[in-house]
């Protein structure tokens, strides 16, 4: 995520939290220690256990601002005048390039998190429903639009944000140089797809 948009809280908290961002982008998560974010945030540990029980406790915060600052990002995206078709590739366009703009950290957020633990699944799932949402929002302002669109059901929805999740995977498990326009592509047309299906004539 691009350190210039990503608000951190202020105090120490926000400093571990940009302390463990920092160190997992030098060593990754499974690698990185409560030494290694306390070096970067500069802090001592006894403030970090003031803050957090554990390194999980502040992996997961960590991931609820960054999911946070994404939601911004892709619904500020959408916004404007523009025809719908152009406002959804413009808000899977500023996702991916965010992502990409952090390639270390957002595999950390995308792989290691499957293996983080309950908590750590939890979290995403919870995550995950919050992207739906804003995916429904923006396909009913489309339809909005154009008469005869169908904006996603709930469940489609799910589907879709899973989907672009796994394609997502399989791109940084493969580090794929961050462009991703091509994936930004595929996720608008995904949703214009669904969108414009018609129900069968009786």
């Amino acid at each position: 995520m691009r350190g210039a948009t990503l608000e951190l809280p202020d105090g120490p908290r926000g400093r571990l939290l940009g302390g463990l961002a920092a160190a997992i982008v030098e060593k990754g998560y499974a690698a990185a220690t409560i030494a290694d974010v306390v070096a970067h945030a500069r802090v001592s540990k006894r403030t970090f256990y003031e803050q957090f029980a554990d390194k999980e406790a502040c992996y997961l915060a960590l991931y609820g601002v960054i999911s946070d600052h994404l939601l911004g990002v892709i619904a500020r995206a959408a916004e404007g005048g523009r025809p719908w078709r152009e406002r959804l590739r413009a808000a899977a366009a500023a996702y991916l390039e965010e992502l990409a703009a952090e390639p270390a950290l957002t595999r950390a957020f995308l792989l290691e998190i499957q293996a983080a633990g309950p908590r750590a699944l939890a979290r995403r799932r919870e995550v995950h429903r919050r992207f739906a949402a804003l995916l429904r929002e923006l396909t009913e302002r489309a339809a909005a639009d154009e008469p005869g669109l169908r904006p996603l059901s709930p469940a489609l929805a799910t589907a879709v944000v899973g989907g672009i999740n796994e394609l997502l995977i399989e791109a940084f498990t493969a580090s794929i140089p961050p462009g991703l326009s091509e994936l930004a592509d595929t996720a608008a047309e995904l949703v214009v797809s669904l969108l414009t299906i018609r129900d069968p004539a009786p």
